[in-house]
């Protein structure tokens, strides 16, 4: 078995500033993001709808927000709704940790969809742009789980090669669940998305398949992954994070019927 090595958080420190690998990670997702996005307005069907530089950038600062605030939000109404109703004050204070995927997710929606109206686009102009975009963000903030050590998998077969053990979470074998979300969430999504959107595709088709393939991906991901202690595992032993996808996987594929017949038009 091996043994998760003893990573400092803190990447760089200039006097008071510090600055944390996990930080890191989310600049180098949201960098990822934007030269992808430029990418792929570069090529059809976006290249003829007249995408501008500066409407990346609005969108990546709009999308930045949906993260952080979702994020934010989801954790609290998601995990622990009853502790922070009873500390409102404390939904503020993010630097103690708590974000959720789901909740960033909703985020995200809501403010691609505020950047649509604005802009006078079909939001499944937008959607369908950014999905294939965002895997690398998911894939680089798994990385930021593992330097930390949180987030770690289940107890592993004694005899599974890879099977770590993490500081704080005993002295058996765990499955490194942050790694197989960053394979399978990450790089294989942003694979299968990207060949996928490389083609026009009837509108909605790109994120329809996003929300399936996320929600799948972390459906099965959860299985190695330790439930979160103060909620444990859930109705049909799954965990809050499997309950989550399962409307996301049913939304997917009724937005892929939706979109095959045409439903959405620009």
């Amino acid at each position: 078995m091996l043994i998760h090595p003893h990573i400092d958080p803190i990447a760089l420190q200039l006097g008071p500033l510090q600055v944390h690998w996990y930080g890191l990670t989310y600049l180098a997702a949201f960098t990822m993001f934007y030269l992808l996005a430029m990418r792929r307005v570069a090529r059809p069907p976006f290249s003829t709808s007249g995408w501008q530089r500066q409407e990346i950038e609005d969108m990546l600062f709009a999308g930045v927000l949906g993260v952080v605030l979702g994020g934010r939000l989801g954790y609290v109404l998601f995990y622990k709704p009853d502790y922070y109703f009873s500390h409102p004050m404390e939904i503020l204070a993010v630097w103690q940790g708590g974000m959720a995927f789901h909740g960033g997710l909703l985020g995200v929606i809501v403010a691609m969809g505020y950047y649509a109206w604005r802009t006078r686009r079909h939001f499944f102009e937008v959607a369908d742009l950014v999905a294939p975009c965002v895997p690398v963000g998911l894939a680089a903030g798994r990385i930021g789980n593992f330097i930390n050590g949180e987030l770690w998998g289940r107890l592993a077969d004694p005899t599974l090669p890879w099977g770590m053990v993490f500081r704080g979470a005993g002295d058996l074998p765990r499955h490194p669940s942050q790694l197989y979300q960053f394979a399978l969430e990450g790089v294989l999504l942003f694979a299968l998305l990207w060949w996928y959107g490389r083609k026009p595709r009837p509108l909605g088709a790109v994120s329809a398949w996003f929300l399936i393939g996320y929600g799948s991906f972390r459906f099965i991901a959860e299985y190695f992954r330790e439930p979160d202690n103060f909620l444990g595992l859930l109705a049909l032993n799954m965990s809050m994070g499997q309950w989550l996808c399962v409307p996301m996987i049913g939304a997917g594929a009724l937005f892929l019927v939706l979109a095959r017949r045409g439903v959405w038009r620009v």
